[in-house]
């Protein structure tokens, strides 16, 4: 049996409870990132709530209406459950401060989409290493960060802040001290990436090696859009109308599986907290290997046209 709690008499707006939110997750110490994401979905809310509407009235009926206004005005289920994951969270919190009473919210059934991955058609025009003396240091830049981003499957934050200290040549590895989830990584680097990153440095150009490993043209620190733009246009450059980041993640993991490779193997390098997350998501990476089930018929092995017929 639960506990009886006193309800809190604050008479808090919607606006005030989201924003006591915010509050508990600057204390939390969440990214800027993390905070950055609510305060957006809270604009989708307020569409709907009146930022003024006191938090009490906000019950189980509420939320189901505005489920529904959801589903009427947006075409992407995953966008829609974005949305709600985020409001449940804030509604949970006030609940659990004793603001307003709990009640049951639930998200909607969203089919697992498939994951885009690079082909082998595009991996091979973007791994192809440019001219060096014809091209400029961006475009060569962007084939360095394209072949790390494809051989180590780090994500778009982590790259930007490594630093060229972060490359340890005597054991092959880079130090990944930005993550997701805040744990540090220790990702191995092949041998081709390693010939590949050292004479990157010959050209970087860098005065300490506290400098970023990829920067700007300035030597600066690559800010989110500059590096999402520079590797956009390194792509259309190479007739690759296809781009995005982290699907040099996804076609890491889908190469790493169709390879034979060890899905724990794959979980650490990925930095999943969890098997089960690296389990869902090979799932929807490797839908595709049904095509090859022809090409690989185990059956082949016992049957023989010559030897054995199937005719009674």
């Amino acid at each position: 049996m639960h506990k009886l709690k006193m309800k809190a008499t604050r008479g808090l707006t919607f606006e005030e409870g989201c924003n006591k939110y915010l509050e508990y997750c600057r204390q939390r110490n969440l990214r800027q990132g993390t905070i950055n994401h609510y305060r957006q979905s809270y604009v989708q809310f307020f569409k709907f709530f009146e930022p003024d509407t006191p938090i009490e009235e906000i019950d189980e009926d509420a939320y189901k209406r505005y489920v529904l206004y959801l589903r009427s005005t947006l075409n992407n289920d995953v966008s829609i459950n974005s949305y709600l994951r985020d409001f449940i969270t804030t509604m949970h919190y006030l609940m659990n401060e004793g603001y307003i009473q709990s009640y049951k919210m639930q998200a909607i059934k969203v089919d697992k989409s498939h994951i885009e991955t690079y082909n082998e058609q595009e991996l091979q025009l973007l791994l192809k290493k440019p001219n060096i003396k014809k091209c400029s240091f961006i475009e060569y830049q962007a084939w360095v960060m394209t072949n790390f981003l494809f051989s180590t499957a780090v994500r778009q934050r982590s790259l930007m802040f490594i630093k060229v200290k972060d490359i340890d040549f005597d054991n092959n590895v880079v130090y990944v001290n930005v993550t997701k989830n805040r744990k540090p990584l220790i990702v191995p680097l092949n041998q081709t990436m390693v010939n590949i990153l050292r004479e990157y440095l010959k050209y970087r150009n860098h005065k300490t090696d506290d400098d970023y490993l990829f920067c700007n043209v300035f030597g600066q620190q690559l800010v989110k859009s500059t590096c999402y733009h520079m590797l956009y246009e390194y792509n259309k450059r190479r007739g690759v109308e296809t781009t995005g980041i982290h699907r040099y993640r996804h076609t890491f993991a889908k190469q790493w599986i169709l390879s034979g490779g060890n899905v724990v193997s794959l979980s650490q390098l990925l930095g999943h907290s969890s098997l089960e997350i690296t389990q869902n998501y090979i799932h929807l990476l490797v839908s595709d290997v049904a095509k090859q089930v022809d090409e690989i018929n185990v059956l082949d092995k016992f049957y023989s046209r010559t030897h054995i017929s199937l005719k009674k």
